[in-house]
C-alpha cells in the first residue's frame, strides 16, 4: 500500500454521506497524485531505508568478492600454467581448458544453488556460496599440477555460480518498486570494484616479487590465498541478514512446495519461454566476455612480450612488467565496465529492456572486434580497453535487472540462475574454441589470437536474434 493510501485509510470515520464520500475520494486521488509526483521527483536512493542499504551493501560485497575471485583467476591463469605445465604443453591452450573447467563448475553451482535459494532462502544460500568460493580459492594456491588446479577451479566455480542468482533475487524482492532496477544496476556495477581490487592485488604481488619478498614464480599462489579472505563476510550475513518478506509470504502460503522446481519452471509455457530466451541472452554475453573479452590480458601479454624481448629485457624483468601492464589493463577495462553496467540501468529506464539490450549487443560486437584487431601500443590500453569494457559489461547490468523480473517468487532464484548459469554450460567451449582457433586454425598467422578473437565476436549476434522473443518488463511489478 502506498504512503498516500495509508494516510487516507488511517483517517477516522468510515461512514460518509454520498457527497462527502465523493469529496473524500477526490481528495484521496489528489493526495495520491501529488504524493506520486513528489516521489518521482526524488532520486531513487532517497526511497531506501537503513535496512535497504544494508541488504544492498551485503549483496554487493558478496558479488564484488565473487568477481574479485574471477579476476584473480584470470590474472593468475597464465603464470600458473607456466609454473604447472610440463615442457611442450601450450600455455594458451591449457589456459583455455582451465577456464572451461571453471565455467563448468560455475554453471553446475548455479543450477544447484539456484534451487536452494528458492527452497532454503536467499540469505542462507548466499552464506553457503560465499564460503564455498572463498575456501576453494584458497585451495587453488596448493596446486601441484594442471589437473588438481582445474579441479579446485571447478569447485570454486560451484560457489561463484550460485551467488549471483540469490543476490539479485534478494535485492529485487527487498527494494521498493521504483528503486529496484537502479539498485540492481548498482549491485552489478560494483562488481567492477572487485575486478579492480583484484588488479591492484596482482600489482602488489608483482611488486613484492620484484623486490624479492616472495618468489616471482609463486606469486600467483599468493593471489589465491588473498582470494580466501571474503569468507569473513559470511559472519555478517549469518548475524543480521533476514529473508525477504516476499519470500517468507510465499513460504507461508505454501508456495515453497513448488519452489525451485525445474518441472514447475518448464511445465508452465510462460516461464519456460522466458527461461529459454534469458538463457540465449546470457550465453551470448558470457561467451563474449569469458571466451573473448577477458583474453585481452593474453593479447596484451603477446603484444608487450615482443616489445620487451626486442628491448633486450631478461625474463624476470619481462615478468614484472607484464604483471604491471596486465593489472593496468584490468583496472581501465573494469572502470569502463562500471560505467557501462550502471549506464544500462539509466538507459533502460527510458527505452525499456529490449532496446537497451539491442544497442549493447551491437556495441559489444564492434568494440571487441576493434580492440582485438587494433591494440598494438601502450597508449591503446587507456582508450580502447575501457570502451570494450563499457560495451561488454553493460550487458551484465541488463542481466541483473531483467532476469529477476521474468519469474515469480517461488522460481525467481531458480529461473535467474538457469538463465545466467546454464549460459555458462553453453559458454564452456568458448575459451577452448578460442584456444583451438589460436593454436590450429589461425596458427600460420603472425598473431593468431587477433584473428581468433575477431572471429568469435559473431557470438553477440545470437543475443540480437533472441530479442524479438523477449518480453518487455519495464515498469511492471515482479510476477507472482
Amino acid at each position: 500500500m502506498e504512503r498516500s493510501e495509508r494516510l487516507y485509510h488511517e483517517k477516522p470515520g468510515s461512514v460518509y454521506p454520498v457527497e462527502c464520500e465523493h469529496r473524500a475520494a477526490m481528495h484521496h486521488v489528489d493526495l495520491q497524485e501529488s504524493s506520486s509526483v513528489r516521489t518521482s521527483d526524488l532520486p531513487w536512493w532517497r526511497e531506501l531505508t537503513g535496512y535497504h542499504w544494508f541488504v544492498l551493501i551485503v549483496a554487493a560485497l558478496g558479488w564484488l568478492a565473487d568477481c574479485m575471485d574471477q579476476q584473480l583467476f584470470l590474472m593468475a591463469r597464465v603464470p600458473a600454467m607456466r609454473d604447472l605445465l610440463k615442457p611442450g604443453q601450450d600455455v594458451t591452450e591449457y589456459s583455455g581448458y582451465a577456464t572451461s573447467w571453471f565455467l563448468l563448475g560455475w554453471a553446475t553451482g548455479g543450477l544447484i544453488f539456484g534451487v536452494l535459494g528458492d527452497r532454503l532462502g536467499r540469505a542462507k544460500t548466499m552464506l553457503l556460496t560465499i564460503l564455498m568460493y572463498s575456501l576453494c580459492t584458497g585451495l587453488s594456491a596448493l596446486s601441484v599440477s594442471f589437473y588438481d588446479f582445474a579441479f579446485y577451479r571447478f569447485l570454486t566455480g560451484l560457489g561463484v555460480g550460485g551467488e549471483f542468482a540469490v543476490g539479485v533475487a534478494l535485492v529485487a524482492e527487498v527494494m521498493p518498486h521504483r528503486a529496484r532496477p537502479y539498485a540492481l544496476g548498482l549491485l552489478q556495477a560494483l562488481s567492477a570494484i572487485g575486478n579492480i581490487a583484484a588488479a591492484l592485488i596482482n600489482l602488489g604481488m608483482g611488486k613484492l616479487a620484484s623486490s624479492g619478498v616472495i618468489e616471482g614464480s609463486s606469486a600467483w599462489r599468493w593471489l589465491f590465498v588473498v582470494g580466501a579472505v571474503p569468507a569473513l563476510l559470511a559472519i555478517v550475513i549469518r548475524r543480521r541478514l533476514k529473508e525477504p518478506e516476499q519470500w517468507q509470504e510465499a513460504v507461508k502460503s505454501g508456495g515453497v512446495k513448488k519452489a525451485g522446481s525445474y518441472a514447475e519452471l518448464f511445465g508452465d509455457p510462460r516461464w519456460r519461454q522466458r527461461a529459454i530466451v534469458g538463457l540465449i541472452l546470457a550465453s551470448a554475453g558470457v561467451i563474449g566476455l569469458w571466451g573473448i573479452g577477458f583474453f585481452s590480458y593474453d593479447l596484451l601479454q603477446m603484444v608487450l612480450r615482443k616489445r620487451f624481448v626486442a628491448a633486450g629485457m631478461d625474463e624476470e624483468a619481462i615478468r614484472s612488467n607484464l604483471v604491471f601492464w596486465v593489472s593496468m589493463t584490468s583496472v581501465v577495462q573494469n572502470l569502463g565496465g562500471f560505467l557501462g553496467v550502471y549506464s544500462f540501468s539509466i538507459v533502460t529506464h527510458y527505452t525499456g529492456r529490449r532496446p537497451a539490450f539491442a544497442v549493447s549487443f551491437v556495441l559489444a560486437l564492434l568494440s571487441t572486434a576493434f580492440v582485438f584487431w587494433n591494440l598494438k601500443d601502450f597508449a591503446d590500453i587507456f582508450w580502447m580497453v575501457p570502451i570494450m569494457g563499457f560495451c561488454q559489461l553493460a550487458l551484465f547490468g541488463g542481466y541483473a535487472i531483467y532476469f529477476p523480473e521474468l519469474f515469480p517468487t517461488r522460481l525467481r532464484s531458480t529461473g535467474t540462475s538457469f538463465c545466467y548459469n546454464v549460459g555458462r554450460y553453453v559458454a564452456v567451449p568458448g575459451p577452448t574454441i578460442l584456444g583451438v582457433l589460436t593454436t590450429t586454425v589461425f596458427a600460420q598467422q603472425s598473431e593468431p589470437l587477433r584473428y581468433a578473437g575477431v572471429t568469435m565476436c559473431a557470438v553477440f549476434l545470437i543475443g540480437l536474434l533472441a530479442l524479438p522473443f523477449a518480453p518487455e518488463t519495464k515498469g511492471q511489478p515482479l510476477p507472482e
